[in-house]
C-alpha cells in the first residue's frame, strides 16, 4: 500500500515510517496539517495515518476536508487523548479507524493491513513512470524488462520521486524521507544521488526521465526513447 503519515512529533513520525516501510509499504511523511492535506490530495494514498493534534490544521479538520472533497483514502486517526468523545469526534469527521497513544506498533501495522483488506487494495506496491518500474517490496528497479542495479539509498531516493506521481519533490523533502538524521546531512548529497540515478536510469537508455524543477527540486516524467 501507499501510506501517508501526518504526525508532528518527528521522532514518532520517523519510527512509524520505518515500521510501516519494513512491513512492505511505501510511506510519505508530513509534519503539519497544511502539508499533510496537500500531500493527501495529490499523492494517491491508500491509507492516511493522521494525528489528531497537529499544527496549522488539526487532524479533525484535515479529515473533514478530505471527506468533503471525496478523497477515497482510508484514515486511521491517532491521538494522545483517551475517551469515547474524542473517538466519536474522529469517526464522525470521517475516520475509518482510531488508535490511542501510546500504542503497539504491532497493533498499528495489523490495523493498517486490515484497512488495506477492507479497501481491496492490499497488494505488493509497484510504482511506475513510463517503462520505469520500482517494486517497493522486492526492492527491484527495472527499465522495461531490464533490471537496473541500484544501491539501497538510490532505491529510496527513486521511490521518493516516483511516489510523487509526476509532481515536483523538494530537495529537503527527499532528505527528510530518505535520511534518518537529515539535519546532520549536507543537502548537496541529494544532487549526488540524483546524478547517480541519471547515469544508471537515463543515460544508458537515451532517456530524460529525471527532470530538474528550478527553485523547487526534481520530478519524474515519462520519456520515450
Amino acid at each position: 500500500m501507499k501510506i501517508l503519515v501526518i504526525e508532528d512529533e518527528r521522532p514518532l513520525a520517523d519510527t512509524l515510517r520505518r515500521a510501516i516501510s519494513s512491513d512492505g509499504h511505501w510511506v510519505d511523511v508530513a509534519h503539519d496539517g497544511h502539508a499533510g492535506l496537500e500531500l493527501a490530495l495529490t499523492g494517491g494514498y491508500d491509507v492516511i495515518v493522521l494525528d489528531l493534534m497537529l499544527p496549522g490544521i488539526n487532524g479533525l479538520d484535515v479529515c473533514r476536508r478530505l471527506r468533503g472533497l471525496d478523497e477515497p483514502a482510508l484514515v486511521l486517526m491517532l491521538t494522545a487523548k483517551d475517551g469515547e468523545y474524542e473517538e466519536a469526534d474522529g469517526l464522525d469527521a470521517g475516520a475509518d479507524d482510531y488508535l490511542t497513544k501510546p500504542f503497539s506498533l504491532v497493533v498499528l501495522l495489523a490495523r493498517l493491513r486490515a484497512l488495506g483488506r477492507r479497501a481491496g487494495r492490499e497488494r505488493p506496491p509497484t510504482l511506475q513512470v513510463g517503462d520505469l518500474t520500482l517494486d517497493v517490496v522486492a526492492r527491484l528497479c527495472k527499465r522495461g524488462e531490464q533490471t537496473v542495479e541500484l544501491t539501497a539509498r538510490e532505491l529510496d531516493v527513486l521511490g521518493c520521486l516516483m511516489g510523487a506521481d509526476g509532481g515536483a519533490v523538494a530537495k529537503q523533502h527527499i532528505l527528510d524521507e530518505v535520511w534518518d538524521s537529515p539535519a546532520d546531512v549536507d543537502p548537496n548529497i541529494v544532487e549526488v544521488y540524483i546524478s547517480s540515478l541519471r547515469k544508471k536510469l537515463d543515460a544508458p537508455f537515451g532517456r530524460h526521465t529525471i527532470r530538474t524543477v528550478r527553485g523547487v527540486g526534481y520530478r519524474l516524467a515519462p520519456d520515450a526513447p
